[in-house]
């Protein structure tokens, strides 16, 4: 780096070549011609004008190309970063999974000591605040809404004569998670389906 400032300066400094030195025109007469020095002065400065925009252009070119990588880059490592929040996440699925099972049996869950109980719970709300701080959000439909076949998966159907029924929610046998707009987990359901 130090030794381009160096040849920087040192080009900046050089004395003219003899090449860039204005060298007069001169008529047939060993005369000064002041017409034809300032015609080619002119050419020159044209000529020089044109190198100067190719330049320019060029430098705005790479400058665009250099501003669109970055943003390419960033928005690789924002994505890489979403992707591995999201694995992440996605493993600790069925730690909440097992949550679940332990507060769903109910009879069992009340036996176990109290203050043990609300440590567990304590803990299970943490676990949940910070997920959802990170936009995580369950999916947790109720019996009889319509099956929606992004947010929920159908593991079993269930057999119903009433019609009104058919393609509901007959039981949710497993809670679906979100990140955003994004499903991480359907929600496991089993579905009605009306007997024709």
């Amino acid at each position: 780096m130090a030794d381009e400032e160096n040849k920087i300066d040192i080009a900046l400094n050089e004395t003219p070549e003899e090449d860039d030195v204005v060298q007069f025109e001169y008529n047939a007469d060993g005369e000064e011609d002041l017409k034809a020095t300032l015609k080619k002065l002119r050419k020159d400065l044209k000529e020089e004008k044109v190198k100067a925009q190719e330049y320019l252009t060029l430098l705005q070119r790479e400058r665009a190309d250099f501003l669109n990588f970055k943003k390419d880059v960033d928005v690789r490592l924002s994505r890489r970063a979403d992707i591995a929040r999201e694995q992440f996440i996605e493993e600790l699925l069925p730690v909440l999974d097992a949550y679940d099972m332990a507060f769903s049996n109910k009879e069992a869950w009340e036996k176990v000591d109290e203050n043990w109980r609300r440590g567990v719970e304590y803990i299970h709300s943490q676990l949940l605040k910070v997920l959802a701080d990170y936009g995580v959000s369950e999916i947790a439909p109720k019996e009889g809404e319509m099956l929606d076949a992004l947010a929920h998966e159908g593991m079993e159907s269930v057999d119903t004569d009433n019609t009104s029924k058919d393609h509901t929610i007959a039981k949710v046998i497993q809670k679906g998670y979100k990140m955003a707009d994004r499903v991480l987990r359907p929600a496991r359901v089993k579905v009605y389906k009306a007997n024709s």
